[in-house]
């Protein structure tokens, strides 16, 4: 009989873990973000949950991945750009490939094939705010990790 093997199963605890961290994280975030978008228009789809999600989980990444010495700034413009670029892949999948017309920015200024604009780049940018703040404060709670002292500049 094959004597288990102690490290092994310590580590796929840790990695089951972990997993379950960021699937914590992912639907918390995701729920959140399909809130908002109810309350400014009244409607959402099951691709802006999944955008939410991921997008949270690289926002909360941020700090926590790199150096805690990042500014909330910075760390907003930076979201701004993976909320921008993330929201472009999407409405090419969502929007463009399977036609479903989750939202269209054709008629705003600074827009490119409909599916990010300048306008809402700048939103997020604000938005982003939330997301780094309540990823702080989720990973506090549940996980017990270091809640972060923020610096603007």
């Amino acid at each position: 009989m094959k004597k288990p093997n102690k490290i092994i199963d310590h580590i796929i605890m840790i990695t089951g873990l972990i997993i379950l961290k960021y699937l914590v994280l992912f639907v918390i975030d995701g729920s959140v973000y399909v809130t908002m978008e109810l309350i400014y228009r009244g409607h959402s789809h099951i691709s802006m949950f999944i955008l939410g999600g991921i997008a949270g989980v690289l926002i909360g990444g941020l700090n926590n991945w790199y150096t805690w010495e990042m500014s909330l700034t910075v760390q907003m413009g930076i979201s701004a750009i993976i909320i921008t670029c993330l929201e472009y892949l999407t409405g090419v999948i969502v929007n463009i490939g399977l036609q479903l017309n989750v939202w269209d920015y054709s008629d705003l200024p600074l827009n490119i094939h409909g599916q990010i604009c300048l306008y809402f780049s700048f939103v997020w940018f604000f938005v982003s705010f939330i997301a780094i703040v309540l990823d702080d404060w989720l990973r506090y709670k549940l996980f017990g990790e270091e809640i972060h002292k923020y610096h603007i500049f």
